[in-house]
């Protein structure tokens, strides 16, 4: 990738980041203020519900209060502790009383708990009322209770009070519907609305879910939250989906109204007589989403909107940015390109004054202290290669000089002191100066080749067919080394040659004498016989020649020497001889390496290049 594309990514993803995490961050503030205001709404509905609750329970507790105080409650009780049996004539005085005071509910109540007379059902005249025994233990407060009718149940705030003229009290409760009505008298703010679940039946009843118009539409959507609520008599909160645009969708607060419980399982009103309560009614207070879900699309499309302006603002700085800074940096790279393939003079031109310009002017000094270094090191090389040359050929002629010196010096000796035996000395002495001198001509020759290496007359080669050539120049040499030095210091041959090896653009003399070359280093190596592998394969865009020998092998330190000119680990070798064929092998474009454990052998590998590089061939 780039560095234009690069910047250009980089840009904008620093943009999209920034607007994603604003907006996220938008996103969460507005969701949680949403939802605190819900919460705020909701709890104070809540209040102005209990509010309204505490007020109308006071209003119920003065209406009985006033009923039991009344004439007709006093002469009841009074006729009750004379022991007057007959009480049919008062069956319809809780309608009249409650009429009075203006309440719905209203029963009379002897101290047995039997009911006297009853406003909304005369017919219960002589039932039992399951009120008294709770509601009597804590006069003090209204609660709410279910109450039976006719017809149907219904839930009323209730109050109950004694009357007492005897010894035997009698009781008067009192109350009034919570249904519609009581929800029109609270002040509920814009989005929000109010509803009402009477808990009157064991199962969920759609009918008994209440708004300010009767029964409210959608009660099953809302039947899991109250479940939950009846569950467990606390407050819970849900979002009810009405249809599948999220808009319509309302959040939720469900708050638990609890009374006495006068079924003689909890044996105490919640808030009013102590714990245990038994689930009344459950408010519930709605807030609509549609805000909400309007804000977060609006943060989304303006979030959308600020990141693709912000892209197209980043592309631009990206290009611009990219444009001022990657000209310089292109032309050092192409600079950098030209002094690798050995252009050291190339300059680069200097354009600021910034780091990139001081990147520019570094780069041009480097290039004229490689130019000097390289001077000088190409001096202190050709130094070098003299010196060591004049030393290596004082050494490699010192050796038949000291011969030839004696044998002369023999010659003068016998000539002057033994003319007789002069001849026989002549003789011996002329053969060993004929021997040294044909020494010389041998150094001379090595060295004349090692300075004369040709150039490669590149042709289309088959490897495979070169080793078969060396191979079969030692061939002779093998079979007489075998019959010379019996079976046990053989060298057996074996060849691995890939089948479908291609063809390499080489010069084949030159590859027969490296080859020739390794192949008789590798002899060399086993002079107790062994076995000599040479092995050809394709790796990839090369091909790779092996020969291996199972000598004594060579340490760390001789296999990092060996190609060194003059280097030989041979007791009358000159080393020059895997110089020269690392000289070949460079020729071509190749390399070559060896391996070496002691005491198991050695493997030299050569890599040649299928296809030649024209700077490698010198062709255009």
């Amino acid at each position: 990738m780039s560095f234009r594309k690069k910047l250009l990514l980089l840009f904008a993803a620093t943009v999209l980041l920034c607007v994603a995490v604003i907006s996220a961050s938008v996103y969460s503030t507005i969701r949680r203020s949403f939802e605190q205001a819900n919460q705020d709404r909701a709890n104070a509905i809540a209040a102005q519900f209990r509010s309204e609750f505490q007020q109308r329970g006071s209003e119920v507790v003065r209406k009985v209060e006033s009923v039991a105080a009344g004439e007709t409650v006093q002469h009841l009780a009074l006729d009750m502790n004379r022991g007057a049996t007959d009480s049919g004539e008062y069956v319809s005085a809780a309608h009249t009383l409650a009429g009075q005071q203006q309440l719905d509910f209203l029963e009379l109540v002897d101290n047995r708990g039997t009911i006297l007379s009853s406003a909304q059902w005369q017919a219960k005249f002589g039932y039992p009322e399951a009120a008294i025994p709770e509601a009597a233990a804590s006069p003090a407060a209204a609660f709410l209770k279910r109450e039976e009718l006719p017809d149907s149940a219904t839930l009323g705030l209730f109050a109950v009070r004694t009357a007492r003229v005897g010894e035997q009290p009698l009781y008067v409760i009192g109350g009034e519907r919570l249904d519609q009505g009581f929800l029109s008298t609270l002040d509920i703010p814009t989005g929000t609305r109010v509803l009402l679940y009477q808990n009157l039946d064991n199962k969920w009843n759609p009918k008994s879910l209440l708004d300010l118009n009767g029964p409210a539409a959608g009660a099953d959507k809302i039947a899991p939250l109250v479940a939950q609520v009846r569950n467990t008599l606390q407050e819970s909160q849900g979002v009810i989906h009405w249809t599948s645009d999220p808009v319509d969708a309302e959040v939720f607060h469900a708050i638990p109204l609890t009374g006495p419980n006068l079924n003689g399982v909890n044996r105490s009103a919640a808030n009013q007589i102590g714990a245990n309560p038994q689930l009344m009614a459950v408010l519930l207070v709605g807030s609509s989403r549609r805000p909400l879900i309007e804000l977060q699309r609006q943060v989304v499309s303006t979030a959308m909107l600020v990141g693709g302006a912000g892209i197209l603002v980043s592309v631009l700085a990206s290009l611009w940015f990219a444009a001022r800074v990657t000209r310089p940096v292109v032309s050092l790279a192409e600079a950098a390109r030209r002094v690798a393939a050995g252009d050291l003079g190339t300059k680069v031109e200097v354009e600021s004054s910034d780091e990139l310009g001081e990147l520019a002017a570094s780069f041009n000094r480097m290039t004229e202290d490689l130019v000097q270094q390289k001077d000088r090191t190409l001096q202190a090389e050709r130094v070098a290669a003299w010196r060591e040359l004049a030393r290596r050929l004082a050494h490699e002629l010192k050796n038949p000089l000291f011969p030839l010196q004696v044998t002369v010096e023999n010659l003068m000796r016998a000539k002057q002191k033994s003319p007789e035996m002069f001849e026989e000395v002549f003789h011996e002495g002329t053969a060993t100066l004929l021997a040294e001198i044909n020494n010389l001509k041998t150094i001379i020759s090595r060295f004349s080749e090692f300075s004369k290496m040709p150039q490669p007359q590149r042709q289309p080669t088959q490897l495979n067919e070169v080793v078969r050539s060396v191979l079969r120049v030692f061939h002779a040499q093998l079979q007489n080394r075998e019959l010379q030095n019996n079976v046990k210091n053989r060298i057996a041959v074996h060849t691995e040659l890939a089948d479908t090896l291609p063809e390499i653009s080489a010069d084949p003399d030159l590859l027969h004498r490296a080859l020739q070359n390794l192949v008789l280093n590798a002899i060399d190596a086993m002079p107790q016989g062994g076995e000599l592998t040479i092995r050809t394969a394709t790796l990839g865009d090369r091909i790779e020649i092996s020969v291996s020998d199972a000598g004594s092998g060579l340490t760390k330190e001789e296999c990092g020497r060996l190609f060194t000119p003059y280097y030989t680990t041979k007791q009358h070798g000159t080393g020059l001889g895997l110089a020269i064929v690392q000289s070949v092998v460079s020729d071509h474009g190749g390399k070559i390496s060896v391996e070496s454990t002691k005491e198991k052998g050695t493997t030299f590998r050569i890599e040649l290049p299928c296809e030649p590089r024209p700077w490698q061939t010198g062709q255009n």
